[in-house]
This record gives structure tokens, C-alpha cells and sequence, in this order.
């Protein structure tokens, strides 16, 4: 029995491919996964592991959380925002993180008035 999401993301997986220009054998050699197992993914009769999927997602240069998401193994991801990840990155310092958030703020307003 098939899960609703499987032919989404079959569907949506052979788009980035083809959009990507590879072949169903170039994309199984990128990621160590069998054309038969891949074309499996992509017709919806498989469902990918996270592990096989986060190695599809890279082979296609797109977000790993996208297809988790697809997948059925997130529900609505929500990326942080960009004031969140500034102020919970632990490599920068309390004024670096000051000196962002301005630069990002002055980015944001000047945005908004050009609009």
C-alpha cells in the first residue's frame, strides 16, 4: 500500500533529475543507489530511506529537508529565520552577532522601500 506522498516525491525527484540534465544511471552512480531501485522511487512503488534520500538531495543539489518533507518525514519544515539562525549560531561573538543583525536589518529595510 502506497503512502500519499510516495508518488509526490517520485514525481518531484525525476523533475529535479531531468532538470538537472541527468540520466536515471548518472543520478544512481552520484548517489550508490541501483537504477532499478532509483526508477522504483521515482514511479512511487519505493519508499527511500532518509539516508537514501539525503544522498538523492545532494546528487541534485537541493535541500535535504525538501524531500524528507515530500517524504512524509517532516511535516511542514520551516527553515529558522534569519534573525533566529544569526542569534543561535554558537561560532559568533556577541558583537558579531550584533553587527550582522544590523547589516541584515539595513538590507531588509531597504528592501521594503524599494518596494
Amino acid at each position: 500500500m502506497k503512502t500519499p506522498h510516495l508518488p509526490d516525491l517520485g514525481s518531484f525527484i525525476r523533475e529535479q533529475r531531468e532538470r538537472s540534465a541527468l540520466s536515471i544511471r548518472k543520478l544512481a552512480e552520484l548517489t550508490g543507489v541501483s537504477n532499478p531501485y532509483l526508477s522504483q522511487i521515482e514511479r512511487g512503488v519505493r519508499k527511500p530511506s532518509a539516508e537514501i534520500l539525503r544522498s538523492i538531495a545532494e546528487a541534485l543539489a537541493i535541500r535535504t529537508e525538501t524531500l524528507y518533507e515530500r517524504a512524509g518525514l517532516l511535516d511542514g519544515y520551516e527553515a529558522p529565520s534569519t534573525s533566529a539562525a544569526i542569534s543561535a549560531d554558537t561560532k559568533l561573538t556577541t558583537s558579531q552577532k550584533q553587527a550582522l543583525m544590523e547589516i541584515y536589518t539595513s538590507f531588509i529595510s531597504n528592501d521594503q522601500e524599494d518596494s
